[in-house]
């Protein structure tokens, strides 16, 4: 099968993790007689540096001429150290999720077998943990106007915005995914104080009507982000907007020990975009040092959910579990004899 893959490495350690991503595609293609071409474009602070864009145009027509886009990661601290920036690296990734009309973000919470002493957690607590958190994307108020600030800068706003549609949307995606695991879904809302969630709460107890086989419960987010630390196991399906999926996705990171061991895909409208759900990492740019996993079941997902090539994705999920359970890994889940972002990579290539 011939596959166009759009690689938008990013900043920091985004293109080192990236790089070992697209070494296990090209062994999945070569192993499976596919034909998989790669083609790069440029996002978030490097872009500012090219073009003063974060989000090109050339970028955005890459990514709709491709059947799939592979991402690593966004963000600079000279950005980050400037709150008066007018423009952002992450406003590249706001604009791309907007553009491409990605209003589900997929990302699973899994505890690797052998790796629990990583966690902060108690090894019983978070033993045999395998959910998933859908996340709406392009909406609430990361998106919301007005939003701004007062004239002379002493008061700031953002506005929350959900229509009726755009929860239904994300709701599908999520009772479908519900259907091929253990029907079973939490909504996560804050429908005791906010309209928004209010919205969220009347569209999903309607819509839930026609999957009489899902079991549906509702938890407050405060909640929810208790119950992922104390019982993480009683999740399935998360389903939420979007700041509260941003934040408990991040907490619950913490379960596996390493935010680079998670990958993460961003499916909707036109093409998905498949990225681990770490950020830049600017500190261990250049070092050779960042793990590759998340990148490297990202690549995982983009096989199974954009390219339907489920054997090809189990084999890359296998080769990964193998090489951590023979003990090898980055620096950040192996106390001795760690290995470099590259060795992670061509261990896991041996492996398949």
């Amino acid at each position: 099968m011939k596959k166009q893959i759009a690689v938008l490495a990013g900043d920091g350690v985004g293109p080192e993790v990236t790089k070992e991503a697209v070494k296990v595609l090209k062994k999945v293609a070569k192993k499976f007689s596919h034909d998989f071409s790669f083609k790069e474009g440029l996002i978030g602070a490097i872009a500012i540096d090219t073009v003063e864009n974060p989000y090109p145009d050339e970028t955005h027509k890459l990514c709709l001429e491709s059947d799939a886009v592979l991402f690593g990661a966004i963000g600079d601290p000279r950005f980050d150290n400037n709150p008066k920036a007018k423009v952002r690296p992450e406003q590249g990734l706001l604009k791309m999720r907007k553009a491409l009309g990605l209003y589900a973000n997929v990302r699973p919470i899994i505890a690797f077998e052998g790796f629990t002493s990583k966690s902060p957690l108690k090894a019983e607590i978070i033993e045999g943990v395998d959910f998933i958190v859908i996340r709406e994307l392009t909406g609430g108020i990361y998106f919301g106007e007005p939003r701004g600030r007062s004239e002379n800068g002493e008061k700031a706003f953002d506005t929350c915005v959900y229509s009726k549609d755009e929860i239904l949307r994300v709701s599908k995606f999520a009772f479908d995914l519900a259907m091929k695991r253990g029907k079973k879904i939490t909504v996560v809302d804050k429908a005791n104080v906010l309209a928004t969630s209010r919205l969220w709460r009347e569209t999903t107890q309607e819509f839930a009507k026609q999957y009489p086989e899902v079991t549906v419960d509702y938890m407050f987010v405060d909640n929810a982000s208790m119950q992922i630390i104390k019982r993480p196991s009683v999740f399935d399906v998360v389903l939420t907007e979007n700041m509260f999926g941003d934040i408990l996705t991040d907490e619950a990171s913490v379960i596996t020990g390493s935010l680079g061991m998670l990958p993460s895909a961003s499916i909707g409208e036109r093409t998905a975009v498949y990225e681990p759900i770490h950020g830049s990492y600017p500190k261990a740019k250049g070092t050779n040092t960042a793990n590759p996993i998340g990148a490297i079941l990202s690549a995982e997902m983009l096989l199974r959910y954009s390219f339907e090539m489920h054997k090809e994705a189990d084999v890359i999920n296998q080769a990964v579990i193998a090489v951590l359970t023979s003990g090898k890994g980055t620096k950040d889940i192996v106390d001795a004899n760690p290995i470099s972002t590259s060795e992670m990579g061509d261990a896991v290539i041996n492996m398949i």
